[in-house]
């Protein structure tokens, strides 16, 4: 276990789980205890808490609980004098970092900042099936992100997974090295019929950003989703490989370990981290890992290769700079496929001699 990561990511999940309690605090004297909280049309509460927890969090004061949950799991930062195992005090703060963000979410969405509105330029394609329903009304000038996927899409996605249609998705967290990059990357998962969840900013600067830029359709039409510029937003892609084992494998809230084998074994997915990687980025990759999904990063950072938790490596650094490729195209192809190796995801490509980019959406 890399001592770098450990230090890095239990630093980021003290940091987080702080700010949601100093949120909760402020949400709660403002609204009260008793102020609804939900995500979009899920049945699911607020379903990473719910999964690790069986908490079944439906309005402000039943956030409490979950933070004092959340601060259990915390660790100090290593010491510098001795070396000792961190995986397990690393894996609980990555969770612990989850259930923090998921709260932090949910307050978002008791003050009506969820899902993210739209407030940069650009060009922005938008497909029919966007978000859900009840923020089409508000109309193009006020247009938002996705937000958490409902439930209505999991299950008509779910289905795709179970039966290997869809070999799984990726969550890609950050920027790109460049916008030609960031299409690429894109591209080279659409072409596979992997999922794309997009989260997260380098320096005020998210590969949303890059994608609407170049004008790239996305939604769910397009498998592509961009759930929130910030890396607290890609909690939406863990709820939804949470949900994925209460609906299809039969789990209930709370059987952690349960949900972490199924999604180990039947939910093929990975984290792509582009460009810097912070304290909070290393603590929610390390949530990430309690799922049995790797990260791959463009950048230099540590790597974990030893298998346990994921299938194969647990972490594994892929610089951009250093991939063999004359261009941006070559080298997302090697990135995308290595991040399929990592993750053991068996893809087979069938060359469609067409002009457009295409996939099975």
């Amino acid at each position: 276990m890399s001592r770098y990561i450990a230090t890095a990511a239990i630093r980021g999940a003290n940091r987080i789980v702080q700010e949601a309690e100093e949120m909760l605090q402020k949400a709660l004297q403002e609204f009260g205890p008793d102020a609804p909280v939900a995500f979009t049309n899920t049945a699911y509460y607020l379903p990473v808490i719910l999964g690790f927890t069986g908490i079944e969090v439906s309005k402000l004061g039943d956030m409490p609980k979950v933070l004092e949950y959340a601060k259990g799991l915390l660790h100090p930062v290593p010491g510098d004098r001795n070396w000792l195992p961190y995986l397990g005090e690393t894996l609980d703060c990555g969770v612990a970092t989850l259930l923090a963000e998921e709260l932090i979410e949910g307050i978002r969405f008791v003050r009506g900042l969820e899902p993210e509105p739209i407030t940069w330029g650009g060009s922005y394609v938008q497909s029919a099936s966007f978000t859900s329903p009840e923020f089409a009304k508000e109309g193009a000038e006020h247009a938002r992100l996705n937000g958490p996927i409902d439930d209505i899409q999991l299950r008509a996605w779910g289905i795709q997974l179970v039966d290997g249609r869809m070999p799984g998705f990726a969550a890609i967290v950050g920027a790109a090295k460049s916008n030609e990059a960031a299409v690429q990357i894109v591209r080279e998962l659409q072409k596979r019929n992997i999922l794309v969840f997009l989260s997260g900013n380098v320096n005020g600067r998210s590969i949303i950003h890059q994608l609407m830029e170049e004008g790239v359709e996305m939604g769910y039409d397009t498998y592509i989703v961009p759930f929130g510029t910030d890396t607290i937003s890609a909690i939406y892609a863990l709820g939804f490989a949470t949900r994925s084992a209460l609906t299809f494998g039969g789990m209930k809230g709370g059987q952690a370990r349960e949900i972490l084998l199924y999604n180990k074994f039947r939910v093929f997915a990975f984290v792509l981290a582009l460009g810097e990687v912070d304290d909070l980025k290393y603590a929610t990759a390390a949530g990430a890992i309690n799922y049995g999904f790797p990260t791959l990063a463009d950048t230099v950072i540590p790597q974990i290769t030893p298998t346990g938790i994921t299938r194969y490596e647990h972490v594994v650094s892929m610089p951009w700079d250093d991939i063999p490729g004359e261009n941006d195209t070559e080298k997302a192809r090697r990135f995308v496929q290595r991040a399929i190796e990592v993750r053991g995801v068996k893809v087979k490509i069938t060359e469609v001699p067409i002009p457009v980019p295409y996939g099975s959406a």
